[in-house]
């Protein structure tokens, strides 16, 4: 058969991403990624997959993000035992991910069958075991960028930087196609222009087809400028309230950037009287990747920051706080002004945040500010939305909290620079449109015919390249 591309997950929607290519010789999945919302428990239970693991080849994988590589743990569970291609700080993140999010699992899970033992019911197993997520990160392959290696006969790979965190790849896949080539290019997850600590996006070459996200497909980001100034303007009007900031924080590469933009109003005298809180012991595991690894980021931002005489992002800014233990997290909450306090989860669906959320949110003198993408169906999205009230650990609590939502701080490409990024590869690629809400979607795809590009929304389960 020819080669054939199946969208399994990531399509008409921002989180999932997983898509299989095969031929007659190879069976390869780009990314393998989970859904994210909702209970853990409950979505492990809701996640099926539309191919038996132990038929899959390799996996090729974009970056570290769970919502592109949560599930290799199931799929190793289910019998997975071939390669997982990446790029060396790609393993080096999706360590430290895989693992958190396995101890939150199975921290629910342990709860979850307390609750049933006294009740009588049937206990539930476990989806994966630490024992599945150890052998991922055994089974990762790692290359450079730009290094060309080979997935499957007559499958040649290349990663490029993708500027989106850090080892974040767009994927280029040179395939032998029954006697003719053919380039697919996957662009993971694209990170915008002049982002701090990130590199512009590469451009992977000629195409014939481009697989790309359309997360903000719909809308440009402010300049960062200005969100740098808004930020200030409402630790400001914080200040003055007598409250405290929160900060729900992806922890890799949203924290990172936000202590570096800290670090800076830090320098230039803006944070006297502020406390700052790293609160995720994830989020500071992954800081010490991103200092290991400081020279694959923008040079210009590693320049800036080493003129100061520091070789850390911990460095950069003294008058942050890593609070490593439960206890370190807790005693925030015994802050009553002047505290900002950056914690997991970015879209508010786990981690300690929402302690901190259920200690602040029905408090007017308190700011939440957020700063990347909330996906349906999470509390974040919740918030940004305006509910009233929100339920947290089985108690309701009134939202009385000032909600703000910054958009120039995100890791993904708006419009206009999605569209830039395209243009860039020659070939005349048709596209596919993956990784976005239908409203984005719809509007990127709009926007890419009107210039003469030939943009198609890709649907769950279709096939073709």
């Amino acid at each position: 058969m020819s080669t054939r591309l199946t969208h399994l997950g990531g399509v008409m929607e921002v989180t999932g991403s997983c898509h299989l290519l095969e031929s007659e010789d190879w069976r390869v999945l780009l990314d393998c990624g989970m859904h994210q919302g909702g209970d853990d428990i409950d979505r492990y239970k809701k996640e099926r997959f539309a191919f038996r693991p132990a038929e899959i080849d390799a996996v090729i994988l974009s970056h570290a993000h769970l919502d592109h590589s949560g599930l290799l743990p199931k799929l190793i569970h289910g019998g997975f035992t071939g390669a997982i291609y990446c790029t060396p700080a790609t393993r080096d993140l999706l360590a430290i991910l895989l693992r958190d999010s396995f101890g939150l699992y199975s921290r629910d899970l342990e709860h979850e069958n307390l609750r049933r033992r006294r009740a009588g019911r049937k206990l539930l197993d476990a989806a994966y075991t630490r024992e599945d997520v150890d052998a991922v990160i055994d089974a990762c392959v790692c290359h450079d960028y730009h290094e060309p290696f080979d997935a499957g006969p007559g499958l040649t790979v290349r990663f490029f930087d993708a500027g989106h965190i850090l080892g974040s790849s767009i994927v280029r896949l040179d395939i032998d196609d029954e006697g003719s080539s053919k380039c697919l290019v996957y662009s993971g997850d694209l990170g915008g222009i002049d982002a701090v600590l990130m590199n512009d996006p590469e451009n992977p070459g000629p195409a014939d087809v481009v697989m790309m996200e359309s997360t903000y497909g719909d809308r440009n980001h402010r300049d960062i400028e200005q969100s740098i100034e808004e930020l200030t303007t409402i630790l400001q009007e914080t200040w003055e309230r007598r409250g405290n900031v929160i900060i729900p924080a992806f922890a890799v590469g949203r924290t990172q950037e936000i202590l570096f933009h800290l670090g800076l109003m830090y320098h230039r005298g803006e944070l006297d009287n502020w406390h700052i809180f790293l609160d995720s012991p994830m989020a500071i595991a992954v800081t010490g990747v991103y200092d290991k690894w400081l020279e694959l980021l923008a040079d210009e931002d590693i320049d800036r920051l080493m003129l100061r005489g520091k070789s850390t992002l911990e460095e950069f800014l003294p008058n942050l706080s890593l609070c490593e233990s439960t206890e370190d997290s807790m005693a925030i909450n015994r802050i009553k002004s002047g505290a900002i306090i950056i914690a997991g989860s970015g879209m508010c669906t786990g981690g300690r945040v929402r302690h901190h959320i259920k200690h602040r949110i029905w408090n007017e003198r308190n700011t939440m500010v957020f700063m990347g993408f909330q996906a349906r169906g999470t509390l974040g999205r919740l918030l940004v939305d305006g509910v009233d009230t929100i339920r947290l650990y089985r108690e309701t609590y009134a939202v009385k909290a000032r909600i703000e939502t910054i958009g120039g701080f995100s890791a993904h490409a708006g419009q206009r620079e999605l569209v830039r990024w395209l243009q860039q590869i020659e070939g005349d690629p048709r596209v596919l449109l993956v990784h976005g809400e239908e409203r984005a979607l719809d509007a990127l795809a709009g926007k890419l015919n009107e210039l003469g590009i030939d943009a198609h929304v890709a649907q769950p389960g279709e096939r073709g390249i």
